[in-house]
């Protein structure tokens, strides 16, 4: 079973508790106006891996996991090779490494319930709300995303929430109203991070001569979006 990896980042510290070795692999269904990662748009990029050699350079670092560490599966969308990632969650299990799936959800179904047997901790990220406001956003249908937060949920899986912040557009007081109804009705969220949007990746949407949706917004500043968690974190209690 061979895949396509983006890149492989071998002490990460954000990407899930712990140190972790995070593998972003590449393909995308979404197309989201603030992604700042475009290159990892075609499954076809990136470098060709199968499982075996992926998880030989996890267990590489497994020394230094520690109890809290492991790998995380991002993106990209790790659900758009479905097959490679199951293949890589299994010998990860094998090899009794922690695993996080960093994902929005979409992905085959089909695979969903199977994947999720392999994984410890699911990073998941949202997008909008309502089925229009979200395709809006990502140009895919939201229903995808929204049976795999059941799925989890079913499984009784452990969910980190986290929500992009761009300035004028969501940092404000409907957006957290929202953000708290949805995040209710999922099970098992145990932790909440509102990420602040900035605009490291233009100069690759020039590179790769696509145009890009929000050329006017500023990054958000990091204070004002640090305001906006805590005050969300209070409204959840």
């Amino acid at each position: 079973m061979k895949g396509h990896i983006a890149q492989v980042e071998t002490m990460g510290v954000f990407d899930g508790p712990g140190l972790r070795t995070v593998i972003f692999v590449q393909g995308c269904p979404l197309r989201c106006k603030f992604c700042h990662n475009p290159e990892m748009w075609d499954i076809k990029g990136g470098k060709e891996y199968s499982a075996k050699e992926i998880v030989d350079i996890i267990l590489k670092y497994k020394n230094y996991f520690g109890e809290d560490g492991g790998v995380t599966f991002s993106g990209g969308e790790p659900l758009a090779q479905p097959e490679f990632l199951l293949e890589c969650l299994k010998l990860c299990k094998e090899n009794n490494i922690h695993t996080v799936l960093d994902t929005s959800g979409n992905g085959d179904e089909n695979y969903n319930a199977e994947i999720l047997k392999y994984t410890d901790l699911i990073m998941f990220s949202i997008k909008e709300f309502s089925e229009e406001a979200y395709y809006e956003l990502t140009g895919v249908n939201i229903l995808k995303s929204l049976n795999f937060l059941k799925l989890a949920a079913s499984l009784n899986k452990e969910i980190w929430i986290r929500n992009v912040i761009l300035p004028n557009i969501n940092d404000n007081n409907i957006h957290l109203k929202n953000l708290v109804d949805f995040i209710k009705k999922i099970d098992n969220v145990t932790r909440i991070d509102l990420l602040p949007y900035h605009t490291l990746g233009l100069s690759k949407y020039d590179k790769l001569n696509i145009d890009y949706k929000l050329k006017e917004v500023k990054a958000m500043d990091i204070n004002e979006c640090q305001k906006l968690e805590d005050k969300l974190i209070e409204l959840l209690h």
